[in-house]
């Protein structure tokens, strides 16, 4: 049997030659967007004090501009050491308009056990924020900063557990976990000792709280600064954490805490930690004085401008109360009650471009004009 063959034509050749070309071009892209992907995921990570992850319910605007708000008050809280920065004067509104500080951001699926046993997933949304602009903002609101780098205090933590009381080591960092969690949420990390013969003995002396002792056994670690914990049964509340937090040998901070999680005590060890180091560390960049200041605006031409103004001045984060006092040939004179004074006020001005800082006169209210 004799097989007719077809001969190609040119434009049959240029057809086919171009089919196979686009099938490679479609795998190559299926292989890349695939790899970039696996990529994308594995560097989805909240790295240092301006990143967090927030767990969401769903990709969606409204629910990102949620998490944005909330991470904000993290890296807020990591950046001063303060957790109750959120209820700042100025915070609220500025976590409103969270969105504004993001750098970037991305998505991040989880895989974990549910309590039935089957497999469920977490979706966070991992964010960076804009150093600079969150720096400004902690300075226009006069929030102190805790500045970095950060010291790295050991956790010279022992816990009977009605078997005697033992020294958590490197060896056992897991069961440390919840406190160095804690610490890092609060924006700083702990060490632990490496838990060798000589260290064991130090237990005797965190029992007894010679905090002066474990400060001569942590010698050789350093920063010089020791969280000194111990944790130990309660017939009671089922369990008691006594800490005592010590900076160069000096005690900063005891405290005493009792509750039926341990997990939970060993956090609030990195809590107290935390509280005392920004207490003592936290500085508040210049921002000006709270307090009520007078001030001059002019371009105000008609009705519009003036609830253009109002409405805009309103809205400002540093500003808690205002009142036009009177109309003068130079401009409008408002009294303005300031979170963080003058300094704070025009740095949001410059921000948001509605107002300029204008030259004012020696003794006189300080003057702007509407855009």
């Amino acid at each position: 049997m004799v097989r007719a063959i077809r001969a190609e034509t040119p434009r049959t050749t240029f057809l086919r030659k171009l089919h196979f070309v686009m099938m490679a071009a479609a795998l190559m892209v299926a292989s890349s967007g695939a790899w970039a992907q696996r990529v994308e995921g594995d560097r989805a990570r909240a790295e240092g004090i301006y990143a967090t992850e927030v767990k969401v319910n769903g990709q969606g605007e409204t629910e990102r501009n949620g998490a944005f708000a909330r991470g904000l008050a993290q890296v807020l809280g990591k950046l001063s050491g303060d957790r109750s920065v959120s209820s700042k004067p100025g915070v609220g509104n500025e976590l409103r308009q969270a969105k504004i500080y993001v750098k970037q951001y991305d998505y991040r699926q989880d895989e974990g056990v549910g309590p039935t046993g089957a497999p469920s997933f977490n979706t966070l949304l991992v964010i960076q924020y804009d150093e600079e602009a969150v720096n400004d903002l902690a300075a226009t609101l006069g929030i102190a900063i805790w500045p970095q780098p950060r010291p790295k205090p050991v956790l010279w933590l022992a816990i009977d557990d009605g078997s005697g009381p033992r020294l958590v080591g490197l060896p056992q960092v897991n069961a440390a976990r919840p406190a160095l969690n804690r610490a890092v949420e609060r924006g700083y990390k702990l060490g632990l000792p490496t838990g060798n013969a000589a260290e064991q003995a130090a237990v005797g002396a965190i029992w007894r709280g010679d905090s002066a002792a474990v400060a001569r056994a942590s010698a050789r670690y350093s920063p010089p600064m020791q969280l000194i914990g111990k944790l130990y049964r309660d017939a009671t509340a089922g369990w008691k954490a006594d800490w005592t937090f010590v900076d160069a040998g000096k005690v900063l901070a005891n405290w005493s805490q009792t509750g039926a999680d341990a997990r939970q005590l060993m956090a609030g060890g990195a809590d107290g930690a935390a509280d005392a180091l920004m207490k003592r560390y936290a500085k508040r960049a210049p921002s000006g004085e709270p307090g009520v200041y007078r001030v001059t605006f002019t371009g105000i031409d008609s009705s519009d401008d003036f609830i253009r103004l109002a409405g805009y001045l309103q809205k400002l984060s540093v500003v808690r109360r205002l009142a036009p006092v009177r109309a003068t040939p130079q401009g409008l004179e408002y009294e303005l009650d300031l979170v963080s004074g003058m300094p704070g006020f025009n740095r949001l001005l410059a921000r948001d471009g509605v107002v300029d800082v204008m030259e004012g006169l020696e003794g006189q209210p300080p003057v702007y004009r509407l855009r």
